[in-house]
């Protein structure tokens, strides 16, 4: 079972790392959405909460310097590179912080216990196991933010490297498929808002 869970998050890892392939260094950065969210900054974010998750939890702080995410940082720190922040230097910290997280999968069972300091105390007190699950969907779920953000970019898509996971189709395909989805949501807007009138 903890390979299976490790090899999850691994795929996780994997697939966001694969988002800045091809990048240049603006676009790696660029904030496409009103909140600002960009494909090394969700990186940077998801390497330093694996580091706390797998670190500080379980009593083995990954130990080196997040500034970003000290007391005192800037709000959202954590979800953006600076300009003395290259690509990779993120990318190497966040394959340091996966060396440090596999020997704490590696060191402990899946029913160690471990406490998470910034959790509600009620609740603070968790396994091994529930932490690996819950990396598991943070790293998807902002693998997924990345694919989104990369595909406003360039229009690059895809689950992973030779695998994307989406059907065949052209350019053509694509947008006749889109502007089906467009005229759907029309026709139920209107079908809601003549039912609600």
């Amino acid at each position: 079972m903890k390979a299976d869970l490790q090899r999850y998050l691994q795929s996780g890892r994997d697939a966001l790392v694969w988002k800045l392939e091809g990048l240049s260094e603006y676009d790696a950065r660029r904030p496409v959405v009103p909140t600002g969210t960009n494909v090394l900054g969700l990186i940077k974010h998801v390497a330093s909460v694996e580091a706390g998750y797998l670190g500080d939890t379980f009593g083995r702080p990954f130990g080196e310097s997040m500034p970003w995410m000290a007391d005192g940082a800037e709000p959202n720190a954590d979800m953006w590179a600076t300009v003395t922040e290259s690509r990779t230097d993120i990318v190497d910290f966040y394959r340091r912080v996966w060396v440090h997280s596999d020997a704490t999968i590696a060191a402990l069972p899946l029913d160690s216990t471990g406490v998470v300091p910034w959790w509600p105390a009620d609740r603070s007190t968790t396994t091994l196991h529930r932490i690996l699950i819950h990396l598991i969907a943070e790293t998807h779920r902002h693998a997924g933010h990345a694919d989104l953000v990369r595909e406003l970019i360039d229009g690059s898509v895809g689950m992973r490297k030779g695998n994307d996971n989406l059907p065949a189709g052209d350019d053509i395909w694509w947008e006749t498929y889109r502007d089906g989805l467009e005229d759907v949501a029309r026709a139920a807007g209107a079908a809601a808002a003549s039912h609600d009138g």
